[in-house]
């Protein structure tokens, strides 16, 4: 991976030469080879191109395409536009990210805004098609995902610029890459800035968290399977790395740290009206994080919020029906707070059926 693009590349075993095999704007992901190894499979993707098969020989790049399995999506549906942006932020780093815009937009044109914060927080946004970005676009909203320090795709520099060797760990630029990102598509003339929401997974929910008790400038926050009090989730979820390179010692030897980089320290002050969503069986982030911090909120009183406990759920959403549950509530959330909008969901034909199965399971 460079940058948002990943291409393939070729190490020579005799002399460790490094060759590059292909130059896309996009995504690539090997997934096999022939049985003689001469030629391999892959997925290719871009931000308007859903992922395929493709094959090439290993000796050159000749790529074939094997399927086409969406093609009603490029023919049927006004897809977004996807610009790559840069910005400077703090302790002088450059930070990368994409810009996706409604395929009709007219220049000079503010609209609202929808900040997407990464997982990992190794993570990455890549140049590769995400449904989200495109209903996004379709629902009238700029959207903006940037590539904060933490991310991988770029220099060991700023893979590490989040961690305790490195930088001021997690929550402090990393922050400030988003707020300045925020602030360039702002005065670049592309977003209203008193139509904003954040919404993040996993380590973007733990960025997205920590956002909203530092900053008022959001009207809507969608937060999953985050980590809001590092103390309590000591020993509890799969975030070992996190402890060690990023906040340093354990919350007995080094409690400040621990407190100072949770965003439940800081609950008071959230004014982002706050969709929590967590999956019941997540063992990486615990779900207890969430009702921890929607408990507080609730109890302070000063913002709307909800929390979507999902069952059978892990970290990452595996049933399509919570899936879909998961996204229109996340769009209700946004249209709703940011836009003053009560949004209902498209219809489908199948609803109906899905009614009655769901009284069925009850």
């Amino acid at each position: 991976q460079q940058g948002v693009n990943t291409n393939l590349f070729r190490i020579k075993v005799t002399n460790k030469k490094i060759e590059k095999l292909t130059d896309v704007q996009g995504t690539i992901m090997v997934t096999g080879f022939s049985k003689d190894r001469r030629r391999y499979v892959y997925i290719f993707s871009d931000y308007d191109t859903p992922p395929d098969v493709y094959t090439s020989p290993v000796t050159s790049f000749q790529p074939t395409r094997l399927t086409q399995v969406n093609p009603w999506v490029e023919e049927e549906i006004e897809l977004a536009t996807m610009k790559v942006i840069r910005w400077k932020s703090v302790k002088d780093y450059e930070i990368e990210g994409l810009l996706h815009l409604p395929a009709n937009y007219q220049k000079g044109t503010k609209l609202p805004l929808i900040l997407n914060i990464h997982g990992g927080p190794a993570g990455c946004f890549t140049n590769s098609f995400r449904a989200s970005y495109h209903i996004w676009a379709g629902l009238g909203y700029a959207s903006l995902s940037p590539n904060v320090r933490g991310s991988s795709g770029y220099t060991d520099h700023l893979r590490e610029g989040n961690t305790i060797h490195q930088g001021d760990g997690i929550g402090k630029g990393d922050y400030w890459d988003l707020m300045h990102g925020v602030d360039k598509v702002i005065a670049d003339g592309y977003v209203d800035p008193n139509q904003m929401g954040l919404r993040g997974w996993s380590y973007g929910g733990i960025l997205g968290g920590w956002t909203i008790t530092q900053t008022d400038r959001f009207k809507a926050a969608s937060i999953g399977a985050g980590v809001y009090d590092w103390s309590s989730e000591y020993g509890m979820g799969f975030n070992h790395d996190v402890r060690l390179w990023h906040i340093g010692g354990t919350p007995w030897d080094n409690p400040q740290a621990y407190r100072s980089q949770s965003a439940y320290s800081y609950v008071k002050n959230v004014t982002t009206p706050t969709l929590l969503i967590h999956g019941m069986r997540d063992t990486t982030d615990t779900e207890g994080q969430s009702m921890l911090f929607f408990t507080a909120l609730k109890d302070i009183g000063q913002v709307p919020c909800r929390y979507l406990r999902v069952p059978r759920e892990p970290h990452g959403f595996r049933e399509p029906r919570h899936q879909r549950i998961r996204d229109i509530e996340e769009i209700k959330w946004m249209q709703k707070y940011v836009r003053g909008i009560e949004w209902q969901p498209w219809e489908r034909k199948d609803d109906k059926e899905e009614k009655k199965e769901e009284k069925k399971s009850k």
